[in-house]
């Protein structure tokens, strides 16, 4: 019987089929849930139209389904929730919590530091030009234990300053539009990649900042490759095969240390899932920032 008290999710979005990397976050977080007798969702981050790519999400959903990850509910798609995001994003500026940012690319490429500079901060509005965008960053605590990483904590203003929240182009910003969709699901648990820890004081500032509740984080090693690369779609893996799903399913195990024995090879999709869930132990992954997916 699932638990209401978890809920977990994965949130591909469809700029391509999954590679290795990608499955292996899509099982991390399926067991972290099952484990826990939670709920697993899939939503898909389809926010940013130029980048989707057609016939993504029916291979995402297939490969997940091959691979014995099925989800709970109905799939969710964040391009259904463009009013939220804007109603969300018109209370910020009715409390002056935000501010146009007109530096073009080249400018912000330039600058020394990744920190925003507030350039535009007390610039004049001027509604011909394009602008994004940008919360106004107080030092408001976004201290937060990550279940593998252990304590994190950071001079907000200083480490992350006045990120955008809403683009040039018009599409709502990664970090507000997660946090509004984790916030509509009641999201408990966010399991992923160790390369998206320092997006968690972003989001963690803005649920504070929208009086929503923070999830429980634990950010996982990422799979990179021999030169030390995260296997990305912008560094071309190649997609996961369906043909042997058994076979891809013990490797992930070993990459995630859990050490599963030599006979669940030869088992079906459903075992080696019903092995999974039983033997997970995500604490052998503590502390762990990358592994290579070349090493077994």
């Amino acid at each position: 019987m699932l638990s209401n008290h978890y809920i977990g999710r994965f949130a591909p979005s469809p700029t391509g089929p999954l590679h290795l990397g990608s499955l292996y976050a899509a099982l991390a977080s399926y067991l972290h849930a099952r484990a826990n007798q939670g709920k697993w969702l899939l939503r898909i981050d389809d926010i940013d139209s130029p980048r989707e790519v057609s016939g993504a999400v029916n291979s995402i959903c297939h490969a997940l389904e091959t691979h014995g990850l099925q989800w709970d509910d109905s799939i969710d798609y964040q391009s259904h929730h463009l009013d939220e995001y804007q109603n969300v994003i018109d209370t910020l500026i009715k409390k002056d919590l935000v501010y146009p940012c007109f530096c073009s690319r080249k400018t912000l490429s330039a600058a020394t530091s990744s920190v925003y500079s507030k350039t535009c901060l007390d610039r004049t509005h001027s509604p011909d030009l394009p602008y994004a965008l940008r919360i106004k960053s107080t030092p408001l605590s976004t201290l937060f234990y990550d279940e593998l990483q252990g304590s994190q904590d950071s001079s907000f203003v200083d480490d992350h300053g006045d990120f955008i929240i809403k683009r040039k182009d018009n599409i709502t910003a990664y970090q507000l539009a997660v946090v509004i969709d984790d916030h509509r699901h009641k999201i408990s648990h966010v399991v992923r990649g160790y390369d998206l820890l320092n997006s968690t004081p972003k989001q963690i500032f803005l649920q504070n900042l929208l009086s929503y509740t923070a999830p429980q984080y634990c950010h996982f090693p990422v799979i990179i490759d021999l030169q030390g690369n995260k296997l990305s779609k912008q560094k071309c893996a190649p997609a996961v095969s369906s043909e042997n799903p058994q076979s891809n399913l013990f490797l992930l195990l070993k990459l995630l240390q859990q050490n599963p024995p030599k006979e669940l090879q030869k088992s079906s999709v459903k075992e080696i899932i019903n092995w999974g869930v039983d033997h997970w132990q995500p604490k052998r992954l503590k502390k762990i920032r990358a592994i290579s997916n070349k090493i077994y």
